[in-house]
């Protein structure tokens, strides 16, 4: 697929990392299933589609403190508020529909890319602001790396991108690698963002023609509707949390999974959280308590030491006895190569094949702290064979009390082959695979989509289900 057919170039991978992600794709299993050019395309989609945003925004909504129909409503009352404000912004109607078998998601359209003309004043941003912006955020003042000599408070300027990570921050006239990515107003002066004592907070770059046109949900219904993306809110609901349940979250930062369990347990049993970096558990318990979710208890700890051999050990906070937790969600630190938009990976080879040990680390203490009888979902945001269906594998092999289970919802694609698994255990588990269902043509805005004025929410649902991060869940019972 030629290069010149995607908006964004294809993600940017050192050439080590590049050529292993390639051996993953095009593996012997797989080639003995499809030929080797379906399996090569498969994998240059997937290095082009995640460059490019979703086309849909997912928001999970507080149904524990009002209805779906309620917060739609609000959500949409607070949105067409918020256009109203931003006089330079164009006026869109918002599209807010529900997912037909997810009972806490809303969804909304992403419109673009839209025919924008770059300015001749240029901004430069950082790789994750850059993907902010493609996702419906304005810019705030850390992310900003350059500017214009002279730029002031109202001047209209073109937000670019870093591709390769080499802007170094206060240049003036930066000639490397980068993406257009909207338009916008400056909130604030160049000796503000750079020149100040102290670090500069806030705005500064509101954007008002962004490239990829998505509600900006700063201070939008906070306690209400949250963004995350769809396969992690899947998560949730293939753990099965029953009220009165206790249940355990190893790897919790930032919190939105812990949130959404205690919430569909509605607030009753106990939601313990762990994290190893305190300012990040602190956030979990302020997301906590403006969620009236008194049943979370989080803790700063390493989840890798969380199971103790003494059964009289005080079980209010870690480690804990083997056998304490009713379901627990092992949401592992992994490579993050599912990430959407991603212009590039700096990561070399060593850093991507890092996460597979601490993995399997953190597996035993989830086995040991599981419950007989118990549940045990395992998730990545990665797309690697070592992360996902190897674990698998490894755990089956390493844990015969363990057994994969059917999950529901099973929205994403199964089990990639590769990792020596039957057909039966890669239809029980559930891939999201963007490249599957994204094409160059519809990120280039040409193909008729739903993603403008939709008749119903199932084609709508349709697209959203497959055009997601990239993402694997395995969910095991423990006999």
């Amino acid at each position: 697929m030629p290069e010149e057919m995607s908006i964004f170039p294809r993600i940017a991978l050192k050439p080590e990392v590049h050529d292993y992600l390639r051996n993953v794709f095009i593996n012997k299993e797989v080639l003995a299933a499809v030929s080797q050019g379906e399996a090569e395309q498969r994998f240059q989609r997937l290095l082009s589609c995640l460059s490019h945003p979703p086309a849909l925004t997912c928001v999970r909504v507080s149904t524990h403190l009002a209805s779906l129909e309620e917060i739609q409503h609000r959500l949409g009352e607070e949105l067409k508020q918020q256009q109203k404000c931003d006089s330079q912004s164009e006026d869109i109607s918002v599209t807010i529909l529900p997912h037909p078998r997810i009972p806490d998601v809303l969804l909304l359209p992403v419109i673009g890319p839209r025919p924008v003309v770059q300015l001749s004043s240029e901004v430069i941003v950082g790789a994750q602001c850059g993907s902010a912006v493609l996702r419906g955020a304005h810019v705030f003042a850390p992310g900003i790396l350059a500017t214009p000599k002279f730029m002031k408070t109202g001047d209209a300027v073109s937000v670019f991108s870093d591709l390769e990570g080499k802007c170094t921050r206060g240049n003036k006239d930066f000639k490397g690698k980068r993406v257009f990515v909207g338009n916008g107003v400056a909130e604030m002066d160049r000796s503000n963002i750079f020149c100040s004592d102290e670090p500069v907070k806030g705005v500064g770059i509101r954007m008002v023609e962004p490239l990829y046109q998505s509600p900006s949900f700063d201070g939008v219904l906070p306690s209400l509707a949250f963004l995350q993306n769809l396969p992690s809110v899947v998560v949730g609901h293939v753990l099965g949390p029953r009220p009165g349940e206790r249940i355990l979250d190893m790897c919790a930062a930032p919190g939105g999974k812990t949130c959404h369990i205690a919430a569909l347990m509605g607030g009753q049993g106990e939601v313990v959280a762990l994290d190893k970096i305190r300012g990040k558990v602190e956030r979990i318990r302020q997301n906590a308590k403006a969620l009236h979710l008194d049943c979370i208890k989080a803790h700063c700890f390493n989840s890798i030491e969380a199971v103790c051999t003494d059964q009289a050990q005080d079980t209010e906070g870690p480690p804990f006895p083997p056998q304490s937790f009713d379901r627990v969600l092992l949401d592992a630190p992994c490579s993050g190569l599912g990430q959407r938009p991603s212009m590039a990976c700096t990561w070399n080879l060593k850093e991507i094949c890092s996460y597979q040990p601490l993995q399997r680390k953190l597996f035993h203490t989830a086995v040991r702290l599981l419950k007989r009888g118990g549940v045990l979902v395992y998730s990545t945001c990665t797309v690697t064979l070592a992360e996902n269906e190897e674990q698998v594998a490894w755990a089956l092999n390493t844990f015969p009390c363990l057994t994969l289970q059917p999950q529901e919802p099973h929205i994403g694609a199964e089990g990639m082959l590769g990792a020596g698994l039957s057909p039966e255990q890669l239809r029980l588990l559930q891939r999201f695979s963007p490249e599957l269902g994204w094409s160059a043509a519809e990120a280039r805005g040409e193909d008729d989509s739903p993603t403008e004025q939709p008749e119903s929410p199932t084609p709508l649902a349709h697209r959203a289900n497959k055009d997601t991060i990239g993402f694997f869940i395995a969910k095991f019972l423990k006999s």
